[in-house]
């Protein structure tokens, strides 16, 4: 994947705050970072997104966020912690290569929480009656 920013990150053709590499994942701290010690970390192999990123990859990433995220939050003095993957364009992924955002949350760091809507009537089942019906038996 010559053309993606991670890839480049990863050989080492671009330079990052480098923080933790083991043989399948990187983490290194977001360039634009959303509160102080934003990381990302990312599989070493390219993935677009969370949809074609193997099981067994996926994993890794998640066991480093785990244990990065208790690392940073304390170092940081944050008070919890958001972990969260933007998949496509319409969410908010920028770069297209599979990654997790640790990211350290302050009291009055001015971030707010998604906003909830109740469903209309009867709307959440039949909403979960499709998605069910979609997943493996």
């Amino acid at each position: 994947m010559n053309e993606c920013l991670f890839c480049k990150i990863i050989a080492g053709d671009i330079p990052a705050d480098r923080m933790y590499e083991n043989e399948h994942v990187f983490a290194f701290l977001d360039i634009l970072p959303t509160t102080k010690g934003h990381t990302l970390v990312v599989p070493k192999e390219h993935y677009q997104n969370i949809h074609d990123t193997p099981e067994r990859v996926m994993c890794n990433i998640i066991t480093t966020a785990k244990l990065l995220s208790s690392v940073i939050e304390k170092v940081m003095g944050a008070q919890g912690i958001n972990i969260h993957m933007n998949n496509g364009s319409v969410s908010g992924q920028v770069v297209f290569h599979t990654h997790m955002h640790i990211i350290p949350r302050y009291d009055n760091d001015g971030l707010k929480l998604w906003r909830g809507e109740p469903y209309k009537e009867g709307e959440e089942k039949e909403i979960l009656k499709q998605i069910k019906a979609q997943l493996p038996h």
